[in-house]
């Protein structure tokens, strides 16, 4: 019995840990729900609250008109081996109560606490335990009284209301229904008994009690709801008779009430015969006995539970992260490797692991081609165009032979329109890996819970990315310059050869070179530069996206963060440590050297020990402020880590406790073996005898 009493505590423990964090019942599956309960059902005026007092044997319970008891009252009773009745609650951790009037007052005191002077009603709990020498291990919920209709004051879904908070606790499997019922009312119009049949229809969760039996009609009785054959349950019906109106205005002691109730079941001549049935004592015994049993049935599951529940904690918080050690060195590896996962994620999008990096090959394959087409070569070498700069470049002296200072002038000014396309293209890619960057944070797992770091990490980013473009920016302008710079002397030479299309062949016309100045000599010109201007196009259009992807896209891959890694390492002290502080150092350990005094070593020691300690006190406050969580999911950690202590708490309490039980089954097994063992042998003995005679 010591076992199971101590299996009975240890539910309420758990019940107890369940409601500090959050876990009140009647929300879906839990380990509060798993946990077995007795829940007290009944109408208002039902006798409820009485039946309670009785069981208990102390008077605490608030009284009056209406609805009483607005939050679930979870009443622990733990027997104890002499010594004075006590209370406690669970609001109120450090306080002993053991005025039960006090307690009284505690509860309505927490139940407007949390609803207010109103006639509200509330699920959050109130837990009280009681210690006293005349209970027995007994978890009993007091649940809001059922009514028909709603009186001044309340609103009017509190009939509603109240009946889904009630019916959310007992249609549960692991509750026990215990429906209390005024025996002067018809059974049949019973609230208790109409909610218990709806969710536990074959009786086998349900206890009834019939209380007021003392103040039915003369002449009649409560045999047939007694002895089942009025309404039949799996488990016996018990009769209760309460203290009346007034008894409690004379405060007559609970103990005297549980006499008075004996004497009037063993003197009726309806209910004698089952007297030894009947009352509050052997109702209390009867639900510890069954609640006993229901817990070692419902071991194994709740056991299941628990490690389920276990491993779904491990893997949330293995998801939002476990806490950070103080240390700064611990905090300097969190941040390395919070960058490493960041970079990772980064890469995939660029090499195509992750969507993104296909954007950049969009640019060079789309948007740089389709610039280069929009460039306004066709105005720049137009024939009024090719005739003025040649020209103006020819000055006060014609050309002779060819316009070649024309020629670098149309080609330089062509040339220059590709700038503007190259730093698009720079601009574009930079866009591009700045959205990744903003991405692969977003997506970094691990640094959802320290959005400064993630701000740290941006903005380091970010300035390395502006870096890469800069670079980038110049090569590509280098690339444009350099074609301006010199020019493919071959591709002249080859164009000096060829025959000038649409020659004139007649003898009587002058030649191509009668006049330098016509209209076909200037179309020819812009024609060749046109054709130059084509070729440098199509070599930029290679080398542009060479040049971005070698100073943007693969410094990313390779050094993003490399800076910040610089950064971390002499932020805020480290750089101080490395240099100036040994630079001090070195000067004060020279110069206390020299003196003989060793107080100035002292001095001079101290003083340097402080600085470093400043110094290493600020990387820490530094590395610490990097690390710091979104406060919304240090909570969140913080009750999951909670939580989890809990389950695996229970669950060595009871893996112990079964340990105890099956040694005592062992223990028992053993000893009754051993006791057939003599009976055996006592028997082979008594039939040896005769044949020995």
């Amino acid at each position: 019995m010591a076992t199971m009493e101590s299996l009975i505590g240890l539910v309420n423990r758990i019940q107890r840990a369940c409601t500090v964090l959050g876990d009140y019942g009647g929300e879906g599956m839990s380990l509060w729900e798993a946990l077995p309960s007795v829940a007290v059902v009944g109408g208002q005026s039902s006798g409820k609250s009485s039946v309670l007092e009785s069981v208990v044997g102390r008077d605490f319970l608030p009284r009056g008109s209406g609805i009483v008891t607005r939050r679930p009252l979870v009443l622990q009773l733990h027997k104890i081996e002499g010594g004075s009745d006590y209370a406690e609650f669970l609001h109120a951790p450090k306080k002993k109560f053991t005025d039960f009037a006090a307690v009284r007052k505690e509860i309505a005191d927490e139940t407007d606490r949390i609803t207010g002077k109103s006639k509200q009603i509330s699920n959050v709990p109130i837990h009280l335990s009681i210690y006293s020498p005349n209970v027995v291990n007994l978890t009993l919920i007091d649940l809001p009284g059922l009514t028909k209709v709603a009186v001044e004051g309340q609103p009017e879904s509190i009939v509603e209301d109240i009946e889904s908070m009630v019916r959310s606790y007992v249609e549960k499997p692991n509750c026990i229904i215990l429906a209390i019922s005024p025996a002067n009312q018809d059974i049949a119009t019973s609230d208790a008994i109409k909610l218990a049949r709806e969710v536990d229809s074959t009786g086998e969760r349900t206890f009834g009690v019939l209380t007021k039996l003392d103040l039915m009609d003369k002449g009649t009785n409560a045999l047939d709801v007694l002895e089942g054959r009025s309404y039949r349950l799996q488990h016996p019906w018990v009769g209760i008779v309460n203290r009346s109106q007034a008894d409690i205005n004379k405060n007559v002691d609970m103990i005297a009430a549980r006499r008075k109730e004996r004497e009037y079941f063993e003197t009726s001549p309806e209910y004698g015969h089952l007297a030894s049935k009947m009352g509050a004592e052997y109702l209390a015994k009867l639900l510890s006995k069954h609640l006993e049993t229901v817990i070692r049935q419902r071991i194994p599951s709740i056991i299941a539970l628990i490690n389920k529940t276990i491993d779904e904690l491990n893997a949330e918080l293995d998801r939002i992260g476990r806490p950070i050690a103080v240390d700064s060195g611990a905090q300097l590896y969190t941040i390395l490797e919070l960058c490493r996962a960041f970079d990772r994620v980064f890469k995939e999008h660029l090499d195509g692991g992750r969507p993104g990096g296909d954007r950049i090959y969009g640019v060079f394959d789309h948007q740089l081609p389709a610039a280069l087409k929009k460039l306004p070569f066709d105005r720049h070498l137009s024939m009024k165009n090719v005739q003025k700069v040649v020209s103006e470049a020819d000055g006060y002296q014609p050309h002779l032979i060819a316009p070649e200072q024309g020629y670098r002038r149309l080609i330089d000014g062509s040339i220059s329109y590709f700038k503007g396309p190259g730093e698009a293209t720079v601009d574009a890619v930079h866009f591009v890996l700045k959205e990744l960057v903003r991405k692969s944070i977003a997506e970094t797992e691990e640094l959802k819970r320290f959005p400064t770091l993630q701000s740290d990490i941006a903005a380091a980013a970010n300035e390395a990315l502006e870096r890469f473009r800069d670079e980038s920016r110049r090569t590509v302008l280098r690339l444009v310059d350099m074609e301006s710079s010199y020019l493919t002397v071959e591709f002249f030479r080859k164009l000096h050869l060829e025959p000038e299309k649409n020659t004139n062949t007649n003898p009587n016309q002058p030649g191509p070179n009668a006049d330098r100045y016509n209209d076909n000599h200037f179309r020819r010109i812009g024609s060749n530069v046109s054709a130059y201007i084509g070729m440098v196009c199509d070599t930029l259009r290679n080398s542009i996206p060479k040049a971005v992807v070698y100073c943007q896209v693969r410094e990313a891959k390779r050094s993003l963060l490399n800076n910040f890694y610089v950064q971390v390492g002499r932020k805020e002290g480290r750089e101080w440590v490395n240099a100036d502080a040994l630079e001090i150092f070195g000067k004060l350990k020279y110069s206390i050297r020299s003196i003989a005094d060793p107080g100035y070593t002292s001095m001079g020691e101290t003083f340097v020990h402080m600085k470093l300690s400043l110094a290493y006190g600020a990387l820490k406050e530094r590395l610490g402020a990097m690390l710091d969580e979104d406060p919304q999911l240090m909570e969140r950690r913080a009750t999951i880590a909670k939580r989890l202590e809990l389950y695996k708490s229970a669950r060595d309490e009871i893996d112990s406790k079964e340990i105890r039980i099956w040694n005592l089954r062992i223990k028992r097994n053993g000893c009754f073996c051993r006791l057939v063992d003599l009976v055996r042998q006592s028997y082979a003995c008594a039939l040896e005898k005769p044949n020995h005679a």
